[in-house]
Parts: C-alpha cells; structure tokens; sequence
C-alpha cells in the first residue's frame, strides 16, 4: 500500500487492570524517516511500542502498520523486523544457525552469510550464542531485525553494549537501509543519537505525547545558552542579564542567540574585557528532555 504514513497511531490507550500507562495517544510516522519515540521512565513508550510491533492488543484506539492491523502477522510479520533489548536467543544454538532460524521465521528472503559480514560476526559464525559478549549478542540482534530488508524496522536500543566502532557500523548499515527506503523507528537512552539521527522526534511522560517535531522544532522551545568566566573578582556591568554559573562563570539565556552573541561580543571588545571558556549554542535534546519530565 503506497500511503504517505507507514504507521499510523490515533486515540491509543493502554491499561493495566487500573492503572492507565498510555492515554489518548496520537501521532504518525512517515514513509522513509526516522523516527525516535523517546520517554522518561514510566512514560509507556514500551507499552506503546508492544502494540505497533503486534505484541500485545490496545485497550482502545486505532493502529495500523503499513496499511495493516499489526496483530494480523500474517500481512505484516514479514515487511518488518524488530530488535529488541533482549531477543532471548537459545543459547546452544550456533550463530549461523541462530540466524538462519529467526531470518526464516520472518517470511524474508537473505543469505546469512552476507548478514554476518554486515555485522562483523563472520568469524563467529559457528560459535554458540552462550559464548558471545553482550556486543556480540546485540550484533546478531540487529542481523535478524534486518534479514531479508524490511521496508519498516524498529530498533529498541540498539547500541547498547556496543564499542564505538560497532557503533558506528550499524549506523552505517542503517543509512543503507533508509537509502533503500527503510522507516525506521527508534528507542534509545543515547539522547545524541536521537539528537544527530532522527528526522523526527517523539517525547512521551506519563503515558502522553509531551511533544513532537524535528530536533530544531523542539530545541526551539527553550532559550538558547551563551556561558563565559571573566577575570574580574567583580562582576563588571554586562550588556545583557546573566546569574552565576558556579565557578566564576556566568549564564545568559536568550530568545535570539545570534544577536545576544554580538552585543556580548562588541561589548567585550569595547571595555577590553576577556571572556574566558566562552560557550555559546542553542539547547540542546536534553535540555528538552528535562523540562519534559519536570512538566
């Protein structure tokens, strides 16, 4: 089905005897971007996800994976792959044999062999899943979200337990499924990840969409940063409203950090005043993520 939206979530509640995890939930991700849903602890991002990937049934609303019910795997089990945070794999299975078992289960089409290059596990590939590190498992993880190419693939913390070049090839490999037209929908704890990689950006706190939009669109809604020490025992009279930073520092917050630069700046040039660590930029993820939480 050729549809602007792979996944499509409207008015999604999730409860647990009383207790109400998600609550009217709404929103949608677009064919062939990546889209990070992210929450604070408690926020039902894993609940919300179990539905979309056809774990568990809704307690009401309406979601639809490519067109399809996701609890109907027969239409939609093999146009996606998940990776979990724990597969579960046996552990006397070899890692060949691993993947060839869950790659066929998904209805796609793959030579394994290729996959355990993808991943680096070529030299591992008759070695029994007991005997991988956690990197290794996590490697294998993503070898069987991925086999065979689904057009939508969901990655719950993905590089967890990954050293910086693994980490860095799986990003890789990623690219070359979006450029394929892969969606991909991500959960991960490594804000910068989401920060440098999502196209789209979903923050979820207490069972709600807190707030949605690109890294830009969310970033600009607190004031950007312009952070500096100075020599002076005493505070000179600065151009622009600033409050102490701890050690020596001094903090100033603005709407418009591109003007507020340049006054600080001419200023500094003008009383021949030397602002030391000067740092300036707009707020970053995190920052967001926290008044999230707070709210």
């Amino acid at each position: 089905m050729n549809t602007p939206t792979v996944i499509d979530v409207e008015q999604l509640n999730i409860s647990y005897g009383d207790f109400h995890a998600v609550k009217d939930l709404t929103f949608s991700v677009r064919r062939g971007e990546l889209y990070a849903l992210l929450g604070t602890n408690g926020a039902g991002k894993t609940s919300t996800l179990e539905v979309i990937e056809g774990h568990r049934p809704s307690t009401s609303g309406k979601v639809r994976i490519l067109g399809e019910d996701p609890l109907d795997r027969r239409a939609v089990r093999h146009r996606t792959g998940i990776m979990l945070q724990e597969s579960g794999f046996a552990a006397d299975l070899s890692v060949i044999e691993t993947l060839t078992l869950i790659g066929g289960l998904s209805g796609r089409q793959d030579q394994p062999s290729r996959l355990l290059d993808l991943v680096g596990l070529t030299a591992k590939a008759d070695t029994r899943v007991s005997s991988l590190s956690g990197g290794e498992k996590r490697r294998l993880d993503f070898a069987t979200a991925v086999y065979g190419s689904p057009e939508l693939i969901f990655l719950d913390e993905p590089t967890t337990g990954l050293d910086i070049q693994s980490r860095d090839d799986l990003w890789e490999s990623v690219d070359r499924l979006r450029e394929d037209g892969a969606t991909i929908v991500l959960t991960t704890h490594y804000l910068e990840e989401a920060q440098q990689r999502a196209d789209r950006i979903g923050l979820m706190h207490e069972g709600t969409l807190q707030r949605q939009g690109t890294v830009s669109e969310l970033t600009r809604t607190l004031p950007g940063t312009i952070s500096f020490a100075l020599e002076e025992a005493l505070v000179p009279q600065l151009p622009l409203q600033s409050s102490p930073a701890g050690q020596g520092r001094q903090l100033v917050h603005t709407e418009n950090l591109q003007q507020d630069l340049h006054v600080l700046l001419t200023w500094a040039h003008a009383s021949n005043t030397m602002l030391h660590d000067l740092d300036a930029g707009p707020t970053r993820l995190d920052d967001v993520f926290r008044a999230v939480s707070r709210h």
